[in-house]
C-alpha cells in the first residue's frame, strides 16, 4: 500500500507507561518494556500496530512517549492539585517514589519536533519535563504555590489496593465506574523518572516551563474554572 499523497511521516502518541515501574530511574527509550496494567498494555500494542501500518504504507513513523501531562485544560491531575490546595490529600505510602511531569506547552513543542525534525524519522522519544521530583516534593511545591501547608498524613497502601481490587470486581461487571481502583493506588507506589537526553540531543527538545511555574499556571486555570 502506497503512502497517502503528501504524507511523509506520522507521529504516534504512546506513553512512558509502556516501561512500567522504573526500578533504576531515570529510564530512557531503551529501558525494558514492562506495562503493568491494561492501559499501558494497550499503548504498547498501539506502538506495535503503528509500526506495522507505517511499514505497509511506506511512511516514516515517530513514536512519542510523554510522561505525566499537566497544565491548563488537564483534569486528570485535578484531584491531586485540589486535594493539596484544600488540605484534604493523604499520601499513600512513603511518598518517596519519583514522579515526572510534562507541561502541555513543552509537550506540544516536542510533538512538533517529532513531526518536523529530519532526525526524528523512525525513532522513539521520551518527552518529559526538565525536572524530576519525588511525590513528596511535588505535593510540597503544589502546597507552597497554593499557599497552604503541605500534606502530612501518610497512610498504608495495601488496604486501599485491596479496596480497589474489590471495587473493580463488583463495579466493572455492572458497568459502574469504581470509586477506587488499583491503577489509581499504583500512582503512589510506582516510580516514574525519565531521561530525555535523546530528544534533547537529536531534536533540540528543551522544556521551557519550570515545574513551579507550570504548577502556578495550572492552579490559576483550575481557579478560573471554579474547581478549587
Amino acid at each position: 500500500m502506497a503512502a497517502a499523497a503528501g504524507v511523509r511521516r506520522v507521529v504516534h502518541c504512546s506513553t512512558v507507561g509502556v516501561h512500567g515501574d522504573i526500578e533504576h530511574p531515570p529510564a530512557n527509550e531503551d529501558a525494558p518494556l514492562r506495562p503493568g496494567d491494561v492501559y499501558q498494555r494497550t499503548k504498547l500494542e498501539g506502538e506495535r500496530l503503528a509500526r506495522q501500518a507505517a511499514e505497509r504504507a511506506r511512511i516514516a513513523l515517530t513514536i512519542a512517549r510523554p510522561s505525566g501531562i499537566y497544565g491548563p485544560g488537564d483534569r486528570r491531575l485535578l484531584k491531586l492539585f485540589r486535594g493539596v490546595a484544600r488540605r484534604r490529600l493523604p499520601i499513600l505510602g512513603s511518598g518517596g517514589i519519583y514522579y515526572h511531569l510534562t507541561y502541555i506547552d513543552d509537550l506540544v513543542e516536542g510533538f512538533r519536533l517529532c513531526g518536523e525534525h529530519p532526525a526524528a524519522a523512525n525513532r522513539t522519544y521520551i518527552l518529559a519535563g526538565g525536572e524530576v521530583t519525588t511525590l513528596n516534593e511535588l505535593v510540597r511545591i503544589v502546597a507552597e504555590v497554593a499557599g497552604v501547608a503541605p500534606p502530612w498524613l501518610h497512610l498504608p497502601v495495601w488496604p486501599f489496593w485491596l479496596a480497589g481490587a474489590a471495587c473493580e470486581a463488583v463495579c466493572v461487571p455492572l458497568g459502574i465506574e469504581p470509586p477506587i481502583y488499583r491503577r489509581r493506588v499504583d500512582f503512589y507506589t510506582k516510580s516514574r523518572a525519565f531521561d530525555i537526553t535523546r530528544a534533547r540531543q537529536e531534536l533540540g527538545y528543551d522544556p521551557k516551563v519550570g515545574l513551579r511555574d507550570g504548577i502556578a499556571r495550572t492552579l490559576a486555570w483550575y481557579r478560573q474554572q471554579h474547581w478549587l
